[in-house]
């Protein structure tokens, strides 16, 4: 793709289907024969053998790297820091070290400018090296950057800890979407996504035990601030998961050390076939970037994810809006750990059915509805059991779309690395851009109902279901002038090509 001079790439739709067609001229056939014989090691394998071999690619990946990416993402503090910032505020953070809420806010946001400024580079520069040494890397450099938390002494300090944290874990979520995408095909993609995300949720419900059992419990000892004490043991068990990772994560399916050869090119043929044989490999850095800034599926899923970070700013202030509920300290801590196991399981039911129909702008359009309802009620009542259940409705509605999300625009755009790393992370890197403003709707003043960032919330809802319906109409416009290229009709018995998936 990246060979065709810039002029012949015309815009909107008939560029998109001038991509794939380059692409699979380039790469010749694209039935599961053809791309079969493009591996010298698969050429005489039969049906069965071929079946057999892809169960034991697939056992073999998925026991290698599922569980170390979602322990990863457990560990990371652009989650799990996020809410414990906010439960170390409940015991004290922001009283011990003299900020005001125009501060807090400031550090809060200051996080977001480090990730902004290491996004697209980080995953970039991801794209083009071994995953297995650059995202341990990371992951130590922000748990030493977290290490250092308890050392603060002013708000000033605390903008700058939240910054290099920021930067140092930028790369990490990308990252992992791009590698996910790059060993699963487009069935498996969206449940092993729901999988590693459930580092998202489980993150939360640790947080409220660990806040219960820390912040409640370890105030003074060794001279140390319970908050403090926080930040330590999460930075040291970060630092211990970082140094595993260098010898069990994978790097891509041309050069992880732990498949043998064989394995090697079924790993590759599986990828290629779900993506119509399109090369993941070919093109540069630059190539990458470019197409995908000309590519606009990129823009509306910039837009997308925005609004669904959006509609899950109530986040960082989670625990702040469980306390208006008039539970006292170490409740307040243990009632966030429901909402996050219910979305954890209907996470993985709507991801697994996705996968299953190949369908992905109606399960993401289903659980946004249920979010906004459950925002309405939480915004507009006192009853305790009410705005509980509101609560239940936001979270698990907000993490079902943003999971679903980032499996659709790694599907609709499986090839080349270089391009679908730097969609996801200019889409990733736009969308954090709301935290620059969101925590300012959440201020102390908004308390018990806090409407003004419920009002965002339901903001982000309805722009995605918007999006949704923009990313398939598209979808299904560009499917339309591929059938017409092939000749392809319903009923006339020929192969249909590879599609956009919608």
């Amino acid at each position: 793709m990246h060979s065709q001079k810039e002029g012949e790439i015309e815009a909107g739709q008939k560029g998109s289907v001038q991509q794939y067609e380059r692409a699979t001229n380039q790469n010749g056939g694209c039935t599961p024969q053809e791309i079969q014989g493009r591996f010298e090691l698969l050429r005489g394998l039969d049906t069965e053998q071929m079946a057999a071999l892809n169960k034991k690619v697939l056992r073999k990946v998925d026991y290698r790297l599922m569980p170390t990416i979602t322990l990863m993402f457990l560990l990371k503090q652009v989650y799990l820091d996020r809410i414990n910032v906010s439960n170390a505020r409940l015991a004290g953070l922001q009283k011990d070290l003299h900020m005001s809420d125009t501060v807090w806010n400031a550090g809060i946001s200051t996080f977001y400018i480090g990730y902004l400024v290491g996004q697209l580079p980080g995953n970039l520069w991801l794209a083009k090296s071994n995953p297995s040494w650059f995202l341990p890397c990371m992951m130590l450099a922000w748990s030493i950057a977290t290490i250092c938390m308890p050392a603060m002494t002013n708000g000033a300090g605390f903008c700058i800890c939240r910054f290099f944290i920021g930067l140092t874990e930028a790369p990490f979520f990308p990252g992992i979407t791009l590698m996910t995408s790059s060993w699963y095909t487009k069935e498996e993609n969206p449940m092993r996504m729901a999988i590693w995300h459930a580092g998202n949720t489980i993150s939360n419900i640790i947080s409220g035990f660990l806040a219960a059992g820390i912040l409640h419990n370890m105030e003074g000892i060794a001279g140390l601030y319970a908050w403090q004490w926080f930040f330590l043991i999460e930075g040291a068990a970060s630092i211990l998961m970082a140094i595993a990772a260098f010898f069990l994560l994978p790097n891509w399916p041309t050069n992880t050390r732990w498949l043998s050869p064989q394995e090697s090119e079924m790993a590759q043929y599986r990828v290629l076939l779900s993506s119509g044989g399109k090369d993941e490999g070919v093109g540069g850095t630059w190539d990458g970037l470019k197409e995908a800034v000309k590519d606009p599926f990129t823009w509306l899923f910039c837009g997308m994810h925005f609004s669904l970070i959006n509609a899950q700013s109530f986040k960082d202030f989670f625990p702040s809006i469980l306390k208006t509920f008039g539970f006292d300290e170490l409740t307040t801590y243990l009632v966030q750990a429901p909402p996050y196991a219910i979305a954890y399981a209907t996470a993985c039911l709507f991801a697994y059915s996705s996968g299953r129909f190949g369908e992905s702008c109606y399960h993401i359009i289903g659980p946004i509805i249920v979010s906004a309802v459950g925002c309405s009620i939480l915004i507009s009542t006192l009853n305790v059991a009410a705005r509980y259940i509101g609560v239940i409705l936001l979270v698990s509605g907000t993490y079902n779309g943003l999971n679903l999300q980032l499996s659709w625009e790694t599907n609709l755009v499986p090839a080349p690395r270089s391009k679908k790393a730097a969609l996801i992370a200019i889409a990733n890197c736009v969308s954090q851009c709301s935290h620059w403003f969101s925590p300012h709707f959440f201020p102390r003043s908004q308390e018990p109902f806090y409407r003004l960032g419920g009002g965002l919330i339901i903001f982000g809802c309805v722009c995605t279901v918007l999006l949704c319906w923009g990313v398939k109409w598209r979808a299904k416009m560009l499917n339309k002038k591929l059938d017409e290229q092939e000749n392809w009709a319903e009923h006339d018995g020929n192969e249909k090509g590879w599609r956009f998936v919608y």
